[in-house]
Order: C-alpha cells, then structure tokens, then sequence
C-alpha cells in the first residue's frame, strides 16, 4: 500500500549493516532471506529487487521484478513463485544465489527502486536488461539494506 512515510528496507534475517547468516549464503541451505518494505511511493506500478556484491564488482546475486502493491518476500522465494519474475543472478542460474565470497568479509546490497510503469520485463531478465528497463523508467524512489558475510 502506497505511503507517505520514508521508503525502506529490511530483513527478519539480518539488521541493516549486520552479518548475514549462513543460512542463506552457499555454506549454508542458499535461501534467500525474508524482506518486508514500508513507504512505497504512492503510484509505484513495480518493483525491482537487485541484490549485488559491491566488493566483487557488483556480482548480481539475485533479481526480482515484483508487483507494486507487494510489501515483501518470504523466505526461501523459490523460482517456481508466479506472482514475481526471477532474473539471472551472475552465477548464471535463475533466482537467489547467496553470499559466496573467495575471502574476507563482502557487502551485499539489496537494492529496492519503484518505478512510476510496467518495465516490460518479462522471461528472465539479466541485469543489462533490468538497468537498460531503469534508465528508461520513471523511478519513484529508491531503498537500500546491506549486509555482510565472510566465510568460514
């Protein structure tokens, strides 16, 4: 439901900035993590969910193209779901891919944009179509959560 209030972001999984559990990374089950949002943009049409690596040179994790009614996801969103299109995450498969980095701690932004129109999204969309479909769209706003993982 549209709101007048600030866009954001969460998990049940992992607080803003904090460590992601190994549930949902490649060490663990690979589920994707719960998201609740608040403040949607009075007029959003859809939703777009990108999860990148920023210490990786953005490596996609996932891409999620939603309704814009829609207020979150549960966990585990598994690519079978018809009320949402999955993109190709960058290890080439469709849906989530969790943290899975070579070494050190990585920061994963799940990055949420409402836009004003239907994308013409459709399939499963790679991120050069997604940010192709963003350039051309009316963005409304824009809510960002980060979490880090390290592997054990």
């Amino acid at each position: 439901m549209p709101s007048t209030g600030p866009f954001t972001l969460s998990s049940e999984a992992f607080a803003d900035g904090g460590g992601i559990p190994r549930d949902y990374s490649c060490q663990g089950a690979d589920l994707s993590p719960a998201l609740a949002w608040t403040g949607t943009p009075a007029g959003t049409a859809q939703l777009i969910l990108v999860v990148d690596d920023s210490d990786a040179g953005g490596f996609i994790h996932w891409i999620v193209v939603l309704d814009g009614g829609q207020t979150g996801l549960p966990k585990n969103v598994t690519t079978d779901a018809t009320d949402l299109i999955h993109g190709v995450n960058g290890f080439g498969n469709v849906g989530w891919g969790g943290p899975c980095p070579p070494s050190g701690t990585h920061h994963y932004r799940f990055t949420l944009t409402a836009v004003g129109s239907a994308t013409g999204l459709t399939g499963h969309p790679s991120i050069a179509q997604v940010r192709a479909a963003l350039a051309s769209a009316t963005v409304l706003g824009t809510a960002v959560l980060t979490g880090t993982y390290r592997k054990a």
